[in-house]
């Protein structure tokens, strides 16, 4: 079966654009992708790019605060926005009759956001208020993507709280909003997609209609976020006063998603081998044979696949009783990695876990708005939004061989272990001993 059909161009202030026609239900997409997130905000102002985020909800050149909300929703429409490591992303789903309006709206606010000191200060409260559901007053909260990078990395854009801490959200400015609206919100530095049911010729000229003339201004120069790889096994601890259980979180940096997409490809089968179903590796032997752990899991990215350049993280997490140690669960991860590691696992197995990533692959971009989003950020990062039509046959590709090498590369010297102590008293030490 061939692609399906994507016509890619870029108008003269620079924005790119992703059209991806299908006629196949009444019903629209619009995306904007932003080529910044938590690892281009500035040190001393953690959380910035996702605090943005939120502004860009509260009014804008032509609209009143809220009025964005109310122009999708009467529609028949639904949206959001999302802050990653690498790039910003908000979108709208509505009626293929409503194309216009979506437009309308993504332009205005690219123009030029409502940046007040009142939206400000109600958004700073409105974050802080995320984080204490999310983060502070959770179990496990923000484990492993906000615990694990700083044992792992060394930088501060990799391995800060992109969620950010109060004290730099406080302290943020409208001068701070400004300069970062300036710096990152420009058109050359976005991707537009438009999926679902509309003519090419006709979005082509509504794209040029309401993005045409919003101001050129140069794509910042990106900076590599690369730092040297671990030279020994590297610790963590965190107490967390909600979690009933210890946990583990252990991080490995992965191949340049960007440039050895082979390489990248093979850790997310690896991960499948090791933990995706009841008969994956890791959880025959530590939830079903031993068993040693109440969960475990593997994936690459600290949000998922895709979505970050170079450096990304491969995670092993883990929950277990208090009475097993962390020692004996590490030791049986390095004994199952060691095995694949010298015998590739056979073609079945394979088979197995690439099939499920396919299967998920296209349950995905079934979805309107799951591929409206998959193809603006392949677009960002890969330069390429196709490559999403793609990854199915070449996680299918992907040979035990690789898988092996990817397991060989998973050392002891060269990963962070994060420990998670339950700070209610009930804890064990690293050896199983009760405290």
């Amino acid at each position: 079966m061939a692609d399906p059909e994507l016509v890619r161009f870029t108008i003269d202030n620079g924005l790119r654009v992703v059209l991806a026609p299908d006629a196949t239900a009444p019903v629209v997409g619009v995306s904007v992708h932003y080529d910044v997130g938590f690892r281009s905000e500035p040190e001393g102002r953690t959380g910035f790019a996702h605090l943005f985020e939120h502004l860009m909800f509260q009014g804008s050149e032509s609209l009143e605060k809220l009025a964005h909300f109310r122009h999708v929703q009467s529609s028949g429409g639904t949206f959001n926005g999302s802050t990653h490591p690498d790039y910003t992303d908000y979108f709208e789903v509505l009626p293929s009759a409503a194309l216009e309006r979506a437009l309308f709206l993504e332009a205005d606010r690219m123009r030029a956001p409502k940046l007040t000191k009142e939206n400000l200060a109600n958004q700073i409260d409105v974050v802080k208020e995320e984080i204490r559901l999310n983060v502070l007053n959770r179990p496990y909260g923000g484990f492993p993507w906000i615990l694990l990078p700083p044992v792992l990395y060394s930088t501060f854009p990799n391995a800060h709280n992109g969620y950010g801490g109060f004290e730099d959200l406080e302290q943020a400015t409208i001068e701070d909003c400004a300069a970062f609206f300036d710096t990152y919100y420009s058109p050359a530095n976005a991707v537009l997609t438009v999926a679902g049911d509309f003519e090419v010729g006709t979005a082509r000229a509504l794209i040029e209609k309401h993005f045409g003339d919003v101001p050129h201004r140069p794509a910042p120069v990106r900076p590599s976020f690369a730092e040297p790889l671990p030279t020994g096994e590297l610790h963590g601890e965190h107490l967390d006063p909600h979690a009933p259980l210890p946990a583990l979180a252990v991080g490995y940096r992965m191949p340049d998603p960007i440039n050895d997409v082979e390489g990248y490809l093979a850790h997310l089968v690896l991960a499948g081998v090791l933990t995706d179903g009841d008969g994956s590796r890791l959880q025959q032997r530590l939830v079903h044979r031993e068993p040693l752990v109440v969960d475990i899991g593997a994936g690459a990215g600290l949000f998922g696949p895709f979505e970050a350049r170079d450096p990304d993280t491969f995670t092993i997490t883990v929950i277990h009783p208090h009475e097993v140690s962390r020692e004996r669960v590490l030791a049986a991860l390095d004994e199952e990695l060691e095995k694949l590691a010298a015998t590739p696992p056979g073609e079945q197995e394979l088979k197995k876990v690439t099939a499920r990533w396919a299967a998920s692959l296209h349950s995905e971009h079934d979805r309107l708005v799951s591929r409206t989003l998959a193809l603006g950020a392949f677009e960002l990062l890969y330069g390429d939004a196709s490559l999403v039509y793609r990854l199915a046959d070449q996680m299918s590709a992907v040979t035990g061989e690789a898988v092996s090498a990817a397991a060989k590369a998973l050392r002891p010297d060269a990963r962070a272990v994060l420990v998670i102590k339950p700070a209610n008293g009930n804890g064990a030490n690293g050896n199983g001993e009760q405290q």
